[in-house]
């Protein structure tokens, strides 16, 4: 689930010039051959050193086929900064799926090396693997997700009235616990809720916001008069079904656009509607207060991993198709963005769902919520997995 752009990577983004844990994957029944045929390389192709003996057998997941291919096949190979995706790999180390844990003492000693040496140890010590649907379809989704950057109060008043609350006491008592317009509407539903703000925001569309991306920053007015940043991370929900507020409005004819600046068109057409707009998804987020300073807020959110996130270089996947803390190669065309790139699996969300579907993480504030805002075009991946 689930930010501003660091200044390289939102250049980088903007301008479109990127190039770029569950159980591990069922090994290979015994019925299948122990490698499988390698075709002759076309004419041009490039071969990699050390990337020519024979590949391995496909692989299986619940959710998906992995295919073994040459490096040759992933765009954007030769190219990428594979020190950023290094960033990324070292925080997976911190609690590492068990295929990788043999591989994190070298991962930390090439921190420092050059791409050509990493690319170079890639080759060696890892197997790349399309991913695929169990009926074979390589193609699938990009979306982005990022952490908002929001204006708070600690204190209601002055315009600030909508409230960011901590896990209600009774959450446990009833499941599912109140819907979305519940809590706004019903004297026994805020009633749980006395006491349990963190802070509190000025706009409801961007309490949405702030509940669908999981994760924010706050800037806190506190009553002395000083500012504080922190972190609001996901602590729970109301176990409601998630609606897409974009596609209640496509549904009723409402709009043709449904990404964030659509939807913000939208409600400034009709703030007579923001409420009903709002209540057409139940579910209702809450949050936990996290200090934000020094190297934590070089970093986003804690995924579902369990290790913080690395703008521009985590995803989030489903389970199913692609086990936390696996690298992946991830390459997607589009009005957007370019990418082929290698980004670590570390987070998952209720919407990723399937074989080919990633949520890329751009990072925090509003060029991040941007490109998040608008990014939806085609996928694929592959799975970079040990020898």
């Amino acid at each position: 689930m689930p930010r501003r752009l660091p200044g390289l990577v939102a250049a980088a983004l903007i301008v479109g010039t990127l190039t770029g844990c569950s159980t591990p994957p069922t090994p290979p029944s015994p019925s299948r051959p122990a490698v499988i045929a390698t075709p002759a390389p076309a004419p041009g192709t490039v071969i990699w050193p050390g990337d020519n003996g024979p590949l391995p057998p496909p692989l299986a997941q619940p959710k998906s086929r992995w295919i073994p291919v040459r490096w040759a096949e992933l765009p954007g190979f030769s190219d990428d900064a594979l020190h950023e995706a290094w960033n990324a790999w070292i925080k997976s180390c911190e609690r590492p799926a068990p295929p990788f844990a043999a591989l994190c003492g070298d991962v930390r000693r090439l921190s420092i090396a050059s791409g050509d040496e990493q690319r170079a140890w890639l080759i060696a010590r890892l197997q790349p693997y399309r991913i695929e649907t169990n009926d074979g379809n390589p193609d699938g989704l990009l979306t982005a997700y990022y952490e908002p950057l929001i204006d708070a109060a600690r204190q209601p008043g002055n315009g600030y009235t909508v409230p960011v609350y901590r896990t209600p006491a009774t959450l446990g008592s009833r499941k599912p616990w109140y819907t979305r317009q519940q809590i706004d509407t019903l004297p026994e539903a805020q009633a749980a809720l006395a006491g349990r703000a963190i802070a509190w925001l000025r706009d409801p569309v961007e309490s949405m916001v702030l509940h669908i991306q999981g994760s924010g920053r706050l800037r806190v007015a506190e009553p002395d008069g000083t500012v504080s940043l922190v972190r609001v991370a996901y602590a729970g929900t109301n176990d409601q079904p998630y609606q897409s507020v974009g596609r209640w409005l496509l549904d009723q004819g409402l709009t043709r656009d449904a990404t964030w600046p659509g939807i913000r068109a939208w409600l400034a057409a009709n703030p007579h509607r923001t409420s009903e707009l709002l209540w057409s998804n139940p579910r209702y987020v809450f949050f936990r207060e996290e200090p934000l300073s020094g190297l934590d807020a070089e970093f986003g959110p804690r995924g579902a991993q369990g290790v913080p996130l690395t703008p521009g270089r985590s995803i989030a996947v489903d389970r199913q198709s692609i086990p936390y803390g696996t690298p992946v190669w991830l390459a997607s065309s589009g009005p957007q963005v370019q990418l082929g790139r290698m980004v670590l699996a570390q987070d998952t969300g209720s919407a990723i769902l399937g074989a080919v579907r990633a949520d890329y993480f751009t990072g925090w504030g509003p060029e991040a919520g941007d490109i998040a805002g608008r990014l939806k075009q085609n996928l694929r991946l592959w799975a970079l997995w040990p020898k």
